[in-house]
Parts: structure tokens; sequence; C-alpha cells
């Protein structure tokens, strides 16, 4: 593939300070590329030169195991992670499994597309974990990147949701994008929730997040690094309340939200760094000057 952009994730982030340990050394990180297809291998038939696709989390698994024969292939105990296992799209060039790319519609430009290819596939995973159902209402702790286009697919599903994050503005964005309230971390939302969804990389939303649960809810994590989950009382989590954690995406994950993402459409908020100012890009999402994608292009 060639590159045309690459979005950076806070999961980029972690892994280059150690706090998700790697997997080899050195790796190109980047898991969130939009790029065109220059060359393909013998026998490849699921793209095509000429194809604009996304490479995204997921980059390969082992078919064999019984997380892979049962669906449940983000589960699988060999799988690959692009821009961790694999080098990813923090270069003008990169490989990768053709039947693990999907296509990016054309009503979607490289941009635009890049930032959906994790926080927008991982997000609507959550969703999934979560069990929301169109019309449910749905709350969610913190409101970066991820959270942007959740919101947007929740509201397409008639969800009221709720928004708990820190600073003014990001309640303000919130509301605009149909947030029917949007508060701090340490209110609770007015409404009692079906479900939760939490971004932010701390365990300690996750206790308010289950306080504000409905009975019969779910508190689905979307983080694959928290600093820690805090001591909390068992009153919160009785009545059939329980915690999820959501890991990785499958490939019908990837391609379901994408298709979904162009009906909507969902609007991405962006912005851009020169590839060689990938460090000042990663900084940026490490001291929270940055709320919406950032995104590298070669």
């Amino acid at each position: 593939m060639k590159v045309s952009a690459c979005a950076v994730c806070r999961t980029d982030l972690q892994l280059a300070e150690g706090d998700v340990p790697p997997h080899r050394q050195p790796v190109v990180p980047g898991h969130q590329v939009v790029g065109v297809v220059e060359a393909v291998g013998p026998g490849v038939s699921a793209v095509a030169v000429g194809d604009r696709v996304g490479a995204y989390w997921l980059a390969s698994t082992c078919g064999e195991c019984k997380f892979c024969r049962s669906g449940r292939e983000n589960l699988c105990v060999k799988a690959e992670f692009t821009g961790w296992d694999r080098d990813g799209g923090y270069a003008e060039w990169m490989t990768a499994r053709a039947e693990y790319l999907v296509a990016i519609p054309d009503s979607f430009a490289d941009l635009d597309a890049a930032p959906l290819l994790c926080g927008g596939v991982i997000g609507y995973r959550a969703l999934r974990v979560s069990g929301i159902e169109p019309g449910g209402r749905l709350g969610l702790y913190g409101f970066g990147a991820s959270a942007l286009t959740t919101i947007q697919v929740a509201t397409h599903w008639g969800c009221e949701v709720a928004v708990c994050t820190r600073t003014e503005a990001e309640q303000r964005r919130a509301r605009d994008l149909g947030a029917a309230w949007a508060g701090g971390y340490d209110e609770r939302p007015p409404f009692a929730l079906d479900a939760a969804i939490t971004f932010a990389p701390v365990g300690a939303v996750i206790p308010p997040a289950l306080e504000a649960l409905d009975r019969g809810g779910t508190v689905a994590i979307n983080a694959i690094h928290l600093d820690h989950v805090p001591e909390f009382p068992y009153e919160p989590l009785w009545y059939e309340r329980s915690i999820k954690s959501v890991a990785n995406v499958t490939r019908q994950d990837a391609q379901e939200f994408i298709a979904l993402a162009a009906e909507i459409p969902i609007r991405t908020e962006r912005e851009e760094h020169p590839l060689a100012d990938a460090n000042l890009a990663l900084q940026r999402v490490a001291d929270g000057s940055v709320n919406v994608a950032a995104v590298l292009i070669p």
C-alpha cells in the first residue's frame, strides 16, 4: 500500500511509552491507515491494484482456534495487530494481508476516513458489547476522537445520550452532536443509563459509570490499558449490572461500521501533521492538547 493518511491513536502513544508492552522492537506504529494498493502477492483476490483501502488494528488471525471458529476472531490466540506485531502506517509504504483490509467508500476523503479505522471501529464494537439497543439511554465517559464517532452512531440509532467529560468545551461539543445532557465526571446523568462506555484511560471513571446504570445495565471499557481500577462497594454492581472489556475488533466490525459511517454519514474532526511531525502529534495526544483526531500525511 502507498499510504495516503494515518490517524494517530492513544494506543500508539501507549505503545511508544511502554504502557502497552511491545510485541517486537523496532516496529512502525500506526493502525488507522488509508492507502492505495500498489502491488499484490500471488493468489491475492480480495483486493486489486488501484483499490483504495484501509488497514486497522486487526492484521491477521489463525482461523483455527476456538475463538476464530466461533466468530470471535478478535480474541484469537495467535492474532497479530497493525503497529504492534506488523509494521504500521507511520510510513510512506506498508504491507498488509489483503483479506484484513476494508474498502474505503468514495464518499470519504482519505483524511476523513483514517480516524474511522480505529476510534470509529472500536467505538462501534463497544456499542455492541454494551448491549445498547436503538432508542436506549447511553452514557459516554470521556469525549475524545473515538467518542466523537460513537455518539453519531448512537444518535443515528435514536439513543438518548449523556456525556461525562473533563472540559466545558468538550461538553458543548457533545451537546452540538446531539447529547441530551453533558457534564463533568463528578456529575451523575439526570436519567438512568441502559449502558455506558468509558473511553478515558483512567479506571476512576468506572465506578461513577456503574453507579449511573439502571438495573441490568453494562459498562463497556473501551481501552487497551488503564492506570488501575479502584476499589468500589458491591451495591452499584448489584441487580445484575456488569462490567465488560472491549478487546480488539473483527473484520465484520470494520466492514459493518465503515458501511454505516457512509450511510449516516459520520463527520470527523481532525488536525493534520506531516509525517515528520509524528512525535509532535503523539506529544499533543499525551498532554491533551488535541481532542479531535490527529492525522499524519506522508
